[in-house]
């Protein structure tokens, strides 16, 4: 039947099927491990799931994007704020940051009068934080929860992907470090918890794709406080996103049809996935 056949090629390449996030998660790619080979097959995963990368400008029908921070040059790198709209603005991928804390930041790169890692928050995180792409990672500033919501890439017009994923560094509890996703109603599809590894410079992934373009906005939860100069926390930092293909949201008319397609879906897939 169509769900096995659409089933059958993800197991294949070892990719963790999961209803935890809900009954519309096609696959969830989640791992860890004390550097970048144990997490590079999750992500490569993802991304064969999502298709090509799209890069930067336009808009596509299907593919990628993705967010790596290197190319964000020193004038939006610490010390100086990174504008949450830089993904939609200067670098037209689709992506918009908010927050409840005060600002974002981008780590330094080497070799700059400020350290990197975010080492003029805290002088232990350069030992603490590891990379997945070279050199930079990303952060809230004052809160350790950042929104993703998506657009059209370089337009206002209000966008849907049907998956994203994140790195992320340092990740030492189970539990504190998650991403929520969201529709364009604002209704939770469900949470999703990212794998820890206790110990320092270790990386995780957290990849879920869905069936369709439904997905508005995305919380990610990043440990269990904001960035600071305290101990006794687990802080975690942000390194590659990867996100499909921005999409415009449907008409009312079609966001109900596309519903009604849904239910079926999830019906489907509860009868043939889940014992009787």
């Amino acid at each position: 039947m169509l769900i096995t056949r659409l089933l059958t090629p993800l197991l294949a390449i070892g990719i963790r099927l999961s209803a935890p996030l809900s009954a519309l998660a096609i696959a969830v790619y989640s791992s860890s491990g004390p550097n970048a080979a144990s997490i590079q097959g999750s992500v490569d995963g993802f991304r064969n799931d999502l298709g090509a990368n799209n890069g930067v400008g336009g808009s596509f029908t299907s593919g990628r994007r993705e967010i790596n921070w290197d190319g964000v040059p020193a004038g939006f790198s610490d010390p100086n704020n990174l504008p949450g709209n830089f993904f939609n603005s200067n670098s037209a991928r689709g992506a918009v940051f908010e927050t409840p804390g005060s600002a974002f930041r981008v780590s330094a790169n080497s070799g700059s009068a400020t350290p990197v890692r975010f080492g003029n928050i805290n002088p232990s995180f350069p030992t603490s934080f590891s990379v997945f792409s070279s050199q930079k990672l990303f952060t809230a500033i004052d809160s350790n929860i950042v929104d993703v919501r998506f657009f059209v890439p370089g337009t206002n017009q209000p966008g849907a992907v049907r998956g994203f994923g994140s790195v992320f560094t340092d990740v030492d509890l189970a539990g504190p470090t998650t991403i929520e996703f969201f529709d364009f109603h604002n209704n939770s599809l469900g949470k999703q918890t990212v794998l820890n590894t206790p110990g320092v410079t270790s990386l995780s992934f957290l990849g879920v794709s869905l069936e369709q373009a439904i997905i508005n906005r995305v919380r990610i939860t990043a440990g269990n406080a904001a960035l600071s100069a305290l101990d006794g926390f687990d802080f975690v930092a942000m390194d590659d996103f990867i996100y499909g293909e921005p999409q415009a949201v449907p008409a009312p008319a079609a966001v109900l049809l596309l519903g009604s397609g849904l239910a079926v879906l999830v019906w489907a897939r509860r009868k043939s996935l889940l014992p009787e």
